[in-house]
C-alpha cells in the first residue's frame, strides 16, 4: 500500500525498487510517468540507475492520487500538477464521487480514454470537441450549433447506455 509523505524514510536517495515499494507501483509505471510528467525527473547515478529524492516520491504519490483516486486522465493530472506547482500548494480537491455512482463506463468512453482523450472527464471531452469546431467558410454559428447538437446527442446516447446498465442490475 502507498505511503503518505510523512511515512517516507529520511534517506537522501532511493533506488527505483525502494520507490516502487513505498508507492505501491511498478517500475515500468514510474518510467512511463517520467515521460509524461516534467515534474518527475529523478537523477541518474554514475552507473546509470535512477535515484529518487523525497520530492520525487511525494510527486509520485500525488500523481497516483490524481490518476487513481480523483480519476484524472494523464493530461488532466499534468495540468493539475502544473497549477499546483505554480501556486506552491495543492489545488482544492474535487468532491469524490459517491460509491453508488460507480458504473462501468460505456464502451465508447473506454475507447476514447484508451485513444488518449485529452480532457479531464468525458463531459469535458465533448465540450472541448464542440468548442474546437471551426465554422466552415460562411457557416458562422450554424456549424457551432451543429457541433453542440452532436455533442449533446453523444451525451444523451451515453446516458442511455448507463441507464441500460443500471436497469440490468
Amino acid at each position: 500500500m502507498a505511503k503518505t509523505a510523512s511515512e517516507i524514510p529520511g534517506k537522501l536517495f532511493f533506488k527505483i525498487g525502494e520507490v516502487c515499494e513505498l508507492t505501491d507501483t511498478q517500475p515500468y509505471v514510474l518510467r512511463f510517468w517520467e515521460s509524461e510528467f516534467p515534474q518527475l525527473s529523478p537523477r541518474k547515478n554514475r552507473s546509470g540507475q535512477r535515484v529518487y529524492q523525497r520530492k520525487d516520491i511525494e510527486t509520485i504519490i500525488r500523481i497516483k492520487a490524481l490518476l487513481y483516486e480523483e480519476e484524472y486522465t494523464i493530461a488532466g493530472a499534468r495540468r493539475k500538477l502544473e497549477d499546483e506547482s505554480a501556486t506552491g500548494r495543492p489545488a482544492a480537491k474535487t468532491a469524490p464521487r459517491p460509491a453508488t455512482a460507480k458504473v462501468a463506463p460505456p464502451a465508447r468512453q473506454v475507447k476514447e480514454r484508451a485513444a488518449g482523450a485529452e480532457a479531464d472527464h468525458p463531459v469535458d471531452a465533448l465540450e472541448e470537441r464542440a468548442a474546437a469546431a471551426k465554422p466552415i467558410s460562411g457557416g458562422g454559428d450554424t456549424t457551432r450549433q451543429k457541433a453542440l447538437e452532436s455533442a449533446l446527442h453523444e451525451v444523451k446516447t451515453s446516458l442511455g447506455e448507463i441507464l441500460t446498465l443500471l436497469k440490468g442490475r
